[in-house]
């Protein structure tokens, strides 16, 4: 039995503790708001994942230092843009040379990292960390209803460990050695897939949707290759397959969010209401910047940044992508 540090208790922090119980780990799980995690810990139920009863085996920590105390293993289920001010609160309490693997999926904005980037500049370097990713949604988790993920690592060792700890009936984990890519597929998918639920909320109907999800999967998998992953990375797992769900589920809070600005709400009165944290809008601002980093064309990206921060009309922003110059299809250019 080793121990398990869960940081994080949102929607896939719970579904993460309910698999590492199963897998016959010691778990212990930590938020960042007391009031909530004491309320998980006394009813064992949360607002954030209907009709879901935590384990009374997992202990549930109020106080980091005993989250962390001898632990073999942490995992990061913070969102992406608020992993660095939880981390830096944390990184006194985690022993050096503690993996860390992380599901956040996203990219910071202002220093363009990934999340795994941002736990290893706050904690050291001394910790190997792994992407544990894919396509995943977490009302279907709850349920033990099959998925697959992968785990990423530079170092074989720690994907491996991360493989085996979550090796239940109804996840099969793959080891892979591209954390780069897997990480950013996490990432920028998220940004697609606003785009596909716009396409659902005007009702373009599925030819427009498919061809959102094709095109999008091309832009990304450019600005992997020009930030040096690998493309295949993108035609996996982590890539096309977690694409797909985020796009097409009902479940998917990104796909949801752009329904819904499809159908004319505000971005304001959806953050508001969605009650957990639609990563692609704050992830598209740092895409934006990643792509004119990297020199990489994204069409679609910016797009989705001109609706969700300069009110382009969406029909305007359809018409904008229909009336492109005609040109032979490409992945990578």
């Amino acid at each position: 039995m080793r121990t398990v540090a869960l940081i994080g208790d949102g929607q896939m922090g719970l579904v993460l503790a309910d698999a590492l119980i199963a897998r016959g780990e010691k778990v212990r799980l930590w938020g960042p708001f007391s009031e909530v995690v004491e309320e998980l810990a006394n009813t064992r139920i949360s607002p954030r994942l209907d009709g879901f009863q935590l384990s009374k085996d997992v202990e549930v920590c109020v106080d980091a230092e005993t989250a962390f105390s001898g632990v073999d293993v942490a995992i990061n289920a913070i969102p992406t843009q608020y992993v660095r001010k939880v981390w830096s609160g944390l990184s006194n309490h985690l022993q050096q040379g503690t993996p860390v693997a992380s599901v956040a999926k996203g990219i910071e904005i202002g220093s363009l990292l990934r999340p795994t980037q941002v736990i290893q500049e706050v904690i050291g370097t001394t910790s190997e960390v792994c992407v544990l990713s894919g396509p995943t949604i977490a009302t279907e988790l709850a349920i033990h209803q099959p998925a697959v993920m992968v785990a990423s690592s530079t170092d074989a060792s720690v994907a491996a460990l991360v493989q085996d700890i979550f090796n239940v009936p109804w996840l099969r984990i793959y080891t892979h050695d591209d954390p780069l890519g897997v990480e950013l597929a996490g990432a920028t998918k998220n940004v697609i897939a606003i785009a596909a639920g716009i396409c659902d909320g005007i009702e373009l109907g599925d030819n427009a949707k498919s061809a959102m999800l094709a095109r999008g999967l091309a832009e990304i998998s450019r600005l992997g290759v020009a930030m040096g992953a690998r493309v295949e990375t993108f035609f996996g797992i982590a890539g096309v397959g977690d694409l797909a769900t985020t796009c097409f589920s009902p479940h998917g809070r990104n796909r949801t969010c752009g329904e819904r600005l499809g159908k004319g709400e505000t971005l304001e009165t959806i953050q508001e209401t969605m009650g957990s944290v639609v990563e692609g809008v704050p992830t598209t601002k740092a895409v934006r910047a990643l792509a004119a980093k990297y020199s990489v064309e994204m069409p679609i990206s910016e797009a989705v940044y001109q609706i969700l921060y300069e009110g382009l009309p969406m029909r305007g922003a359809i018409d904008s992508l229909m009336s492109r110059d005609l040109k032979a299809e490409k992945i990578i250019r």
